[in-house]
């Protein structure tokens, strides 16, 4: 018997899962591998060419060794966050199967107009602390976005309280990993300012021995120069980010909220305060993922088709519009027996003759059988058609006949007058 389908191998979205779905990252996880080669080339150089020299240089308690374990501990440990970050759900809100139908409905158009179309918002406002808020409609997702949350273009799903997609970890950074994200940022530009302190004293404890100008002891350490020179230009890339995300947690903003509604002067309806928005990011307990990638498919049941209340009422019309047909040919009918019976009135006052009554009831036949079909007395019907419709039509059939008759009577006095 063939297992069932489990969720991670039928994902809608651009995630790629490792370990049976256990691990869930973004579709450019093997920049992940780069960011790893980033922290750790720089930390074995520094561990190889400048800790090991300075193991003696604390020969109190050996606390030169300290120098060399720190250094490794905080590598792990930056690791561990970028590991963190990019291998779990950011905040990922489950897609639906069919749009929400009770957000439908029909526009309101004139009679003459096309009969009400299916209409669906694209926006809808939801209450926030008091303020509304316009929340968007994903197609992609066929849900109303919750607020703050945003559909990542690159992974292909909606995100809680998104924040960006970061190419460097490889994930989107959302509700549930931006916490470890703003420690692995910290914690790495930590590492990148203790390994530039311990490369410059290193440097200067080469110029106190046998190398008194900073030429000869870059020199006679380019390890340390090399080092001096990263650490530089990633504390400025690192550390900006910290400090920029910093800035950010105190206000209780997005990156993308901040990039696109700094310029629109919106009041911030998320601040709580910078004490509480600290509070908010740090020690609240991370919400369990929404999705359990390992389980099986569960069959959904499904929806009716929203368009079936507008059936029933295209049935009503067409019913409405059969009984209107009925009612146009009967009236129809109706005319063609009056202006027979003043045809009949005609020839008794002496408007008309046999031939000129002859080739008026030829033209009222062929203007009932051209147009409405209709039998007269002289023909037979051979097929009948159902309900009131055809004994109506009999009725005025005989109509058109009674006229004729009548009409017999006042001819043969007219000629015995003539």
């Amino acid at each position: 018997m063939a297992q069932p389908q489990r969720v991670y191998e039928a994902w809608k979205g651009n995630n790629r899962f490792f370990f049976g779905g256990r691990l869930i990252f973004g579709p450019d996880a093997k920049s992940l591998l780069f960011s790893v080669a980033l922290i750790v080339v720089p930390v074995v150089i520094f561990c190889a060419f400048v800790a090991r020299h300075l193991r003696h240089q604390f020969p109190a308690h050996n606390a030169g060794y300290a120098i060399l374990a720190v250094a490794i501990v905080l590598a792990i440990y930056v690791l561990l966050l970028l590991f963190i970050t990019a291998a779990q759900d950011p905040g990922i809100v489950p897609r639906a199967s069919h749009p929400p139908e009770e957000e439908f409905q029909y526009d309101n158009l004139s009679l003459a107009d096309t009969p009400g179309r299916l209409v669906f918002p694209r926006v809808k406002d939801v209450m926030v602390n008091g303020v509304p808020v316009k929340v968007k409609y994903c197609e992609t997702c066929m849900i109303f976005r919750p607020p703050r949350c945003s559909h990542c273009s690159i992974c292909n799903n909606c995100v809680e309280r998104f924040d960006h997609h970061c190419p460097w970890v490889g994930q989107c950074i959302g509700k549930r990993n931006y916490r470890y994200f703003f420690l692995f940022v910290s914690s790495a530009s930590l590492l990148c300012i203790y390994v530039f302190a311990m490369s410059a004293l290193y440097i200067k404890f080469l110029m106190d021995e046998d190398y008194p100008t900073v030429w000869k002891a870059l020199k006679h350490s380019p390890a340390s120069l090399a080092l001096l020179i990263y650490c530089f230009i990633c504390l400025w890339f690192v550390g900006g980010l910290t400090g920029f995300h910093t800035y950010l947690i105190s206000t209780n903003q997005t990156t993308y909220e901040n990039f696109r509604y700094r310029a629109d002067g919106r009041s911030n309806v998320y601040d709580r305060g910078c004490l509480n928005n600290f509070l908010e990011v740090f020690y609240t307990k991370v919400p369990p993922s929404k999705h359990r990638f390992r389980e099986p498919i569960k069959e959904e049941v499904q929806a009716p088709p929203a368009n079936r209340g507008r059936e029933g009422e295209d049935e009503m019309v067409g019913a409405r519009t059969k009984v209107e047909d009925d009612l146009d040919i009967g009236g129809d009918l109706l005319k063609i027996s009056q202006r027979h019976n003043y045809d009949g009135i005609d020839i008794e006052m002496g408007g008309t003759d046999r031939n000129s009554r002859d080739e008026t009831i030829s033209d009222s036949k062929l203007i009932c059988k051209t147009d409405a079909q209709v039998p007269t007395s002289e023909d037979k019907v051979q097929h009948p058609i159902r309900g009131q419709r055809s004994r109506s039509w009999d009725l005025v059939s005989e109509g058109i006949t009674a006229s004729v008759t009548a009409s017999e009577p006042a001819l043969s006095s007219r000629r015995e007058a003539l």
